[in-house]
Formats: C-alpha cells, sequence, structure tokens
C-alpha cells in the first residue's frame, strides 16, 4: 500500500499554474463566500476551514462564512455543494472519507470526480493509534497481545465505516491476525470526546481530529505515515511498529461544483495559496494541529483523488465494508 506522499507549501505563486483570471472572474466574488464542512463542529474538517476562513476574508474582500452541513459519513454536505450553483460562491472541504463514499454508498447522490472541480489538495497528516489514559497499553505490541487473547474484545473508534482510519485498522487486522471491534462515530468531535471519556479501548484519527488530547487524555502508541512525524519524532510508525504494509495519511482538500468558470477557480485557488502561505496561519496548521500543507494545483489534486479513488475503493471491495 502506497502512502500518501507530502509536499511543502508550492514555491511558485499559484495563479502561475493556472489560467489568468479575466472576464467573469473580475466582478467574483459577488457576495458572501460559503465552506461548506460536511461534518459536526469540533472535527478536523470543522477546525482547518475555520482557520483559513479570516485569512480567506481577508484576501478576497467579502464575508466568508463556514456553514456546517453533517450527515451520512459526510456525504449531505458534499451533496449541497455538489448541487450549488458552479458561481464561485460556494465551495467544500472533504476529508479522506471522499475517496470510498461511492464505493460505500452506490446511493450517495453525486459522483466523487465527476461532479465536483478540484481546487487544491490542502494538507495531509498520519494518523495516530491511541487509547484512553486509563488504559494499560504504552506499545502497540501489548496491544496486540491483548487482541490475540481475547479476539472481537477490544474496540476501536473511528469518524465512521469506510473512512481511511477505518480502512487503514482492517489493513493492519489483517496483517496482524487480529479481530478488533469497530464503533464508528458521526465525525471528529464525537469521536474525540469519546474516546477522551473512556468508550472505547483505541481511537484512531489525525493529530487535529482527536481535538489536542492526545498527551494528556489519549496516549499515541503509533503513527500511520510511512516514516515518523516531525512533530511526533517519537512515535513509531507502524511499519517500525512490525507492520510494514500499514501505511496511510489523512488529507484534506478543497472542491467546487463541476462547471466553475477556470479563471475563478484560479483566483480562489490563488487566494487559498495566499493563505496557506502565511507564516502565522501554517504555524498553526503544521505546529499546532499537526498537518503538512501540500498547497497543489488543482491538477494535482484531480490525479491524487483519482489514486485515492482506485485504492481505497478496492480495500472496501475486498473487506466487503459497509456504510453505517
Amino acid at each position: 500500500m502506497r502512502p500518501v506522499r507530502r509536499r511543502g507549501l508550492l514555491a511558485l505563486p499559484a495563479a502561475a499554474a493556472l489560467p489568468a483570471a479575466s472576464g467573469s472572474a473580475e466582478a467574483w466574488p459577488t457576495g458572501p463566500i460559503r465552506l461548506i464542512a460536511p461534518f459536526p463542529p469540533g472535527g478536523s474538517v470543522d477546525t482547518i476551514l475555520r482557520l483559513l476562513a479570516p485569512s480567506l476574508q481577508a484576501g478576497l474582500g467579502v464575508p466568508v462564512v463556514v456553514e456546517n452541513r453533517s450527515g451520512a459519513a459526510g456525504a449531505l454536505g458534499t451533496a449541497a455543494a455538489a448541487r450549488a450553483a458552479p458561481d464561485g460562491q460556494t465551495w467544500v472541504l472533504v476529508f479522506d472519507s471522499h475517496a470510498t463514499i461511492n464505493a460505500l454508498n452506490p446511493q450517495a447522490g453525486f459522483d466523487a470526480r465527476r461532479d465536483f472541480a478540484p481546487v487544491m489538495l490542502v494538507a495531509t497528516a498520519p494518523m495516530l493509534l491511541a487509547t484512553p489514559v486509563g488504559r494499560p497499553w504504552t506499545r502497540l505490541a501489548e496491544v496486540v497481545a491483548a487482541a490475540r487473547a481475547r479476539p472481537n474484545s477490544l474496540t476501536y473508534g473511528t469518524v465512521g465505516a469506510g473512512s481511511l482510519a477505518h480502512l487503514t485498522m482492517e489493513v493492519w487486522q489483517r496483517e496482524a491476525g487480529l479481530r478488533l471491534v469497530h464503533v464508528p462515530y458521526r465525525g471528529g468531535g464525537p469521536l474525540a470526546a469519546a474516546a477522551a471519556a473512556g468508550e472505547v479501548d483505541l481511537v484512531i484519527a489525525s493529530r487535529v481530529g482527536l481535538g489536542g488530547q492526545v498527551g494528556t487524555r489519549l496516549r499515541p502508541l503509533v503513527q500511520s505515515g510511512a516514516r515518523r512525524a516531525a512533530g511526533l519524532p517519537d512515535l513509531p510508525s507502524f511499519a517500525e511498529a512490525g507492520f510494514p504494509g500499514v501505511a496511510a495519511e489523512a488529507f484534506w482538500g478543497m472542491l467546487g461544483p463541476a462547471g466553475v468558470p477556470a479563471p475563478i477557480l484560479g483566483r480562489f485557488h490563488a487566494a487559498l495559496a495566499a493563505a496557506l502561505a502565511e507564516p502565522g496561519l501554517r504555524q498553526r496548521l503544521e505546529e499546532g494541529q499537526g498537518v503538512d500543507v501540500v498547497a497543489s494545483t488543482p491538477a494535482e489534486f484531480g490525479a491524487f483523488l483519482d489514486r485515492q479513488i482506485a485504492l481505497w475503493g478496492q480495500v472496501v471491495r475486498e473487506r466487503g465494508i459497509t456504510a453505517d
């Protein structure tokens, strides 16, 4: 399984790789910009959007409003974005679950690629497999021993069935010969609260998705990246813990409805890139939230989505995973 490849913030101005803004883009934006978060407040998508919104508002000169439209593992809010007018006034920040939505739910009401215009792969991050501090395990090997001694008894929480976290755990169980009990939650906020309260034995999510509780209420055991994250240099990867076939990273990407005019998409991309280039915002994202800023071009994000949909859709089919 090939992990997500990290990239640094693009060195060249974002607009350099895009068509020049002209025509209808000159009058854009015509009013408030709506950024849909298809998950509840408190999760990683909501957090990242609310960090981005002030800089986008300053750069675009109009109000930028974050709208939480949660439900159906992100499908409700994402469908609302797909149905929005392609006038550049509505965008959606999707999570890694976007790559499996059609494999899990053929009736989602949209096609994850055809019905959207890729704007930018905003960021990636390793996921952390952690345990509430009240549990006894301090190393992954201890969890493996406990799970093998009591099959189908240890529980783990994720943001939902078919999420990248869920699929990563399915791959790990197959490689380790384990049988755990999956407990899906309705987004990062509910998941982080449940994990901190000790409702599950294990939890897997990015550091931003765990709501700042890593090292306090949650004890990290291993990270899912192909190599150790700079912000957690003492935490081993799955590969270092003896499971080389397990490597994956969460991702966050911006999409618009299909048909957004290229000049408008180019201007919005440039505004996003400028926001992510701000040292203060980048520090809050990378150091404060544990994500790696990517700031890709639209074409790069489209190709990335194609790879993710093919890779994780195959895991969904092979493991017989269904939506909640």
